[in-house]
């Protein structure tokens, strides 16, 4: 499905393939000989999406660009299924396994690996080649890996790194009511969005 949203519509290469069952949602470039497959979800909220050429974006992967925080992936990535790449940049031949979470603020160099169920954290560097290990988290500028279970060692780097500010663009210690509330408000844009022909 592709969809006009806050008065943007996606731009697809006419040797790109999207799925029927896939979706791109507003300002989305997909460029030569991308594939987009069956339920996955491109959306730009307030800012950009960019699929490189020959980028593959697998089933049920999400990729979605925030103003301030654009979605760009170069040249030749592979987003597997059920990923999440939010608001982050992805630097060419780099692979991104099933089930891994990037964050905005997020800089992948180059040749980058995040395997199956790894975590690149908010406004988080990797060097050209970094392979974060399955079910790893990266976190820092420049990042550290740190394997499950080693939280307290994680939580000095990561709460440095301001994930409520770069997510949500709100003090850590904002209530839970008022975050959803802007957050009900920011999606609920998505009412008028409208089917392109």
């Amino acid at each position: 499905m592709i969809l006009e949203h806050r008065g943007a519509r996606p731009t697809i290469d006419p040797s790109a393939y999207v799925a029927p069952t896939a979706v791109a949602c507003g300002d989305v470039v997909v460029g030569a000989g991308a594939r987009v497959l069956f339920g996955a979800v491109l959306t730009a909220e307030d800012g950009c999406v960019e699929v490189g050429r020959n980028c593959v974006v697998m089933e049920n992967a999400l990729v979605r660009g925030r103003d301030g925080h654009p979605a760009r992936l170069a040249d030749d990535v592979l987003v597997g299924p059920h990923a999440h790449v939010n608001g982050c940049e992805i630097g060419a031949g780099c692979f991104i396994a099933t089930g891994a979470a990037l964050f905005p603020g997020a800089r992948l160099a180059p040749g980058c690996e995040v395997r199956i169920h790894g975590v690149v954290h908010v406004n988080t560097v990797l060097a050209p080649g970094t392979v974060v290990p399955i079910g790893w988290i990266a976190a820092g500028d420049p990042a550290q890996l740190f394997p499950p279970g080693r939280h307290d060692e994680l939580w000095a780097v990561q709460r440095e790194l301001d994930f409520p500010g770069t997510v949500y663009g709100v003090a850590r210690e904002t209530p839970p009511d008022e975050l959803m509330r802007r957050q009900s408000e920011f999606y609920g844009a998505h009412r008028e969005d409208r089917e392109c022909g």
